[in-house]
């Protein structure tokens, strides 16, 4: 297999003239951006940074983010990609546990890595802002250097993503050449993708839905259109602009997109494929996405940082909430909740922990470092994903939510998704969330968080729930509207805010009890 540095040459000689990448007034051909990657190269040795090292990035989608990614896939080098929004303490932990030799930051990260006492302490480069003993990222791309040659292997370790670290600090998942290409071109049939295809990048180059849409547009000779931090107005521009082709957002983003004022006078005519990816997709957003665009294809695809694709549905309108059915480097199955055994497997449409084969091309092979975290996950080639779902009678699956999420209320079991999914039908729920709060007599109770469109009540919502097939157990008990649900920087819902009572409640509103 191909190592994803002699990748990017094969896209240099197949079209050296096409266009790679565009940020602003900046667009670059493919000679324009080997010339850049080659000269960062350079750069890094000049740094001290050698092949097998690693590199800290905290940077936003911008050019800087993309010509170093490429150095160092040519050079050897892996790039550890981290929030641009990291604290100086973040920044200390990712250093010393990544070891990494170099810092990057630009004007968005500069003052955390401007007080990281690790940060101090080896090489810094900085792209667009000053920081003292730095060197310029935009000066050593342009300065004259050899055509880098391909220096790395497939086997080689390209980059280590950091897990989000919702309960304790950030893991770290290493990945090598060859799981990196794989998932890559994976990601291209999966969504059809054509060759000289263009997509908006705006999805976190620190994400594996950012990674996986650099590297496929430049497998296909195509586009990478920067956005370096989502605007819902400056995205729209963009799409109309550079006439992109393909979408790939986590569902947040496109209800943003639908929701801005400019979206009804925006052309998207040339956007032809949607995927999403990172969270579940409600059923009322689904309808409005697939009604808004009309595109050929609608990808929802389910899968993680560890193990890039669980399962793909091509057609995801026309059975809402389903998964699909296992990508084209995997193998699924669902096993027992709390078992951790990978041959307790349940029958058809019975829940429980979803699991993924690790003999699949795009799977990691551990933690870096973290081996109690390999004990639990990682189970006789099996890898545990912690998502509860299940399979329905066509074998398509359908995931239900994380296993710790789940809401055990008077000893029966609630997915939030169904529930939020059966909520976002109703025309006055703009976004909602579900999750289970204390209760004395239930132990958990049903608690519907709702950011609402117009001046729906409880009331009305509570009668939407009855007159639904929700069966009755799962109705939320109780109704609080919010202004804005707690979301991370690249759109996933955090359901541990709500729970600890940590959100923003829509002005004068109060709890509303269903009877």
């Amino acid at each position: 297999m191909l190592d994803l540095g002699r990748s990017l040459l094969a896209a240099v000689s197949r079209a050296p003239d096409a266009l790679s990448l565009v940020e602003g007034d900046t667009r670059l051909s493919y000679a324009q951006l080997y010339r850049r990657a080659s000269a960062l190269v350079a750069g890094l040795e000049d740094a001290g940074v050698r092949h097998g090292d690693r590199i800290l990035t905290a940077l936003q989608n911008n050019r800087a983010a993309v010509w170093l990614h490429w150095a160092c896939q040519l050079a050897g080098v892996t790039v550890v990609p981290v929030n641009w929004r990291a604290s100086a303490d973040e920044i200390d932990f990712f250093l010393e546990n990544s070891e990494a030799s170099l810092v990057v930051c630009d004007a968005a990260s500069r003052d955390a890595v401007a007080a990281s006492r690790r940060a101090m302490n080896v090489p810094r480069m900085a792209c667009g802002c000053d920081l003292d003993g730095a060197v310029s990222v935009e000066e050593a791309a342009a300065a004259s250097a050899p055509d880098a040659p391909a220096m790395a292997g497939p086997e080689d370790w390209s980059i280590m993503l950091y897990t989000s670290g919702t309960t304790a600090r950030p893991k770290g998942v290493p990945r090598r050449h060859r799981t990196e290409r794989a998932a890559a071109v994976a990601h291209v049939a999966q969504n059809l993708m054509p060759r000289g295809d263009v997509t908006l990048g705006v999805m976190p180059l620190y994400h594996t839905m950012g990674v996986r849409s650099l590297l496929a547009m430049h497998l296909l000779d195509g586009a990478f259109i920067c956005l370096p931090r989502f605007d819902a107005a400056w995205a729209l521009r963009l799409i109309e602009k550079e006439r992109i082709g393909s979408l790939y957002l986590v569902p947040t983003l496109y209800h943003d997109l639908l929701d801005h004022p400019d979206f009804p006078g925006t052309d998207l005519g040339h956007v032809r494929r949607l995927g999403f990816a990172g969270a579940s997709m409600t059923d009322g957003l689904l309808k409005r996405v697939g009604a808004a665009f009309r595109p050929d294809l609608l990808v929802n695809h389910y899968g993680s940082s560890e193990v890039y694709t669980f399962s793909i549905d091509q057609n995801a309108a026309a059975k809402p909430g389903s998964a699909g059915k296992a990508g084209l480097n995997q193998d699924l199955r669902i096993v027992e909740m709390g078992s951790g055994d990978p041959e307790r497997v349940v029958a058809t449409g019975v829940e429980g922990e979803i699991i993924a084969t690790l003999a699949g091309d795009e799977a990691f092979e551990g933690y870096w470092r973290r081996p109690e975290a390999d004990a639990k996950s990682l189970i006789d080639g099996w890898y545990f994903t912690g998502d509860s779902g299940r399979f329905d009678a066509d074998g398509d699956l359908f995931v239900t939510g994380r296993v710790d999420d789940m809401i055990i209320t008077g000893g029966e079991n609630v997915s939030p998704v169904e529930v939020e999914s059966c909520l976002s039908m109703h025309e006055g729920v703009a976004e909602c969330a579900v999750v289970g709060l204390p209760d004395e007599r239930w132990g958990k109770i049903v608690t519907a968080f709702v950011k609402r469109r117009g001046d729906v009540t409880a009331e009305a919502l509570d009668q939407f729930c009855r007159a639904s097939d929700l069966a009755g157990f799962k109705r939320p008990r109780r109704f609080v509207f919010v202004a804005e649900l707690p979301k991370s920087p690249v759109g996933k819902l955090l359901r541990r805010h709500l729970i600890s009572g940590d959100y923003a409640p829509e002005q004068s509103s109060s709890q509303q009890a269903a009877r």
